[in-house]
């Protein structure tokens, strides 16, 4: 049967399969504690550091997962969820131009030194789509979603890639952030006509753990870098749905957007009532002129709590149920000088709740994972060996260790952490220098 095929299929389980609960049954001293700190600014001698914030120009509300680029180069960032941003400009790219594009608006170009010391304010036009383009809709989506599927090896990236990446993973249990864990990893990102899955290295990272806020269950992610990889929807589209599986869908033309001078279709999916399968929800943005998504935003099925919760969980302790609440997910691409889209922004967030026999109360807990592509190139080296690259299965706060100073991070590119984010690093920076005297 079709259903037991996409239910046995590796990467559409391997997605889901993130959380590993195990029973401890001691408590382990924490990598942080509580206090704020002066920020420290890094050091800039081989970069030029530009902070802003991305807004609507109209209303002044924060634009989320923004690119910010230089101009001529694949270096690259992404605002926050709070529109905030940090890229760090090579000195001898000093002259070169800012792009700052989000889907919806018009892009903006600003030269380095318009950037003043400090966090500067980008604020972004909202484009309007001439009614002429509103009213010229395809007649069949159905069609419109078998072109964008097989038009994809046209309008991606038909040469392998050695990317540079930002990771970020972070657990909180209720409302209180209980680890955090961060890295800049290599990913070899195989031609999107090749099937073969991206392998990921590991640079650098750190992380932290509060086992004393776990209580008795140790709360980790599976698969860390590579589950941010697979999220590259349009290099394994089987992992929201094929050709194979687009029966199992509803499709419809919800909206028109624009995308820097690029007219965009919003096509809106969700399964087919008679659908029984936990499938997805969510909205395509579709170039109209070569078909290629663009963006894609999407939630699971979560009404099943079983069944979600045997794609989700890996291991729980005897005397828990535990499930998925939530689960939604971010990819964005971004196009090259010769017109190819590829990979450049995933993000994954789902929340848990787990029930205890015999306890009055449930706890709740909420993942975040996200990567960011910072740089990239075409590459003919091999791909990494067995050796260095990271496991399928690696929970990632096992493979990194300690944290450290402003510093940490070099010349490498980051994801700005969001405000509750830079507290702890700030708390747990603050401790190790406490330690250190």
């Amino acid at each position: 049967m079709k259903t037991r095929r996409i239910n046995n299929r590796k990467g559409f389980r391997f997605m889901l399969a993130i959380v590993t609960m195990l029973s401890i049954t001691t408590t382990t001293a924490f990598a942080s504690s509580i206090f704020e700190e002066e920020e420290q600014l890094p050091d800039t001698s081989k970069f030029v550091l530009l902070r802003g914030t991305v807004e609507d120009g109209d209303s002044g509300d924060p634009l989320a997962f923004a690119t910010v680029a230089i101009e001529g180069t694949n270096i690259a960032t992404v605002s926050n969820s709070s529109g905030n941003f940090s890229l760090k400009v090579p000195k001898d790219k000093a002259n070169e131009q800012i792009r700052i594009s989000f889907i919806g608006y018009e892009k903006k170009y600003l030269p380095v030194s318009a950037f003043r010391n400090g966090r500067n304010t980008i604020e972004l036009k909202m484009i309007t789509v001439p009614l002429v383009e509103v009213s010229v809709f395809p007649s069949d989506p159905n069609l419109l979603i078998r072109a964008v599927l097989n038009r994809r090896d046209e309008n991606y990236l038909s040469n392998p890639t050695k990317m540079t990446a930002f990771y970020r993973e972070t657990i909180k249990k209720g409302w209180s952030y209980v680890s955090l864990s961060e890295a800049v990893v290599d990913v070899y990102k195989f031609s999107y006509d090749n099937p073969r899955e991206d392998r990921v290295k590991l640079h650098i990272g750190r992380k932290s753990t509060d086992y004393e806020k776990l209580d008795t269950v140790a709360f980790k992610l599976q698969g860390g870098p590579y589950t941010a990889t697979m999220l590259d929807i349009m290099k394994d589209p089987y992992l929201l749905f094929d050709n194979d599986m687009i029966d199992y869908y509803n499709f419809r033309i919800s909206n028109i957007t624009r995308i820097d001078d690029r007219t965009i279709y919003v096509l809106s999916f969700e399964q087919k009532p008679s659908v029984k399968l936990p499938l997805f929800f969510g909205k395509l943005y579709v170039d109209t002129q070569n078909l290629a998504v663009t963006r894609a935003v999407f939630n699971m099925n979560t009404d099943d709590k079983d069944e979600v919760a045997r794609m989700f969980i890996r291991k729980k302790p005897s005397g828990a149920r535990v499930y998925p609440t939530e689960a939604s997910y971010i990819v964005n691409y971004r196009q090259n000088k010769d017109g190819k889209w590829y990979f450049g922004y995933s993000r994954g967030q789902a929340s848990f709740k787990v029930n205890w026999r015999r306890k009055l109360f449930n706890t709740n807990y909420h993942t975040t994972l996200e990567m960011a592509v910072t740089d990239w190139e075409i590459t003919e080296d091999d791909p990494f060996r067995g050796s260095d690259r990271l496991k399928m299965n690696a929970i990632m706060e096992d493979e990194v260790a300690g944290f450290s100073d402003p510093d940490f991070w070099g010349d490498y590119n980051v994801i700005e952490p969001e405000q509750p984010i830079e507290n702890v690093i700030k708390k747990i920076q603050k401790r190790l220098n406490r330690e250190d005297i």
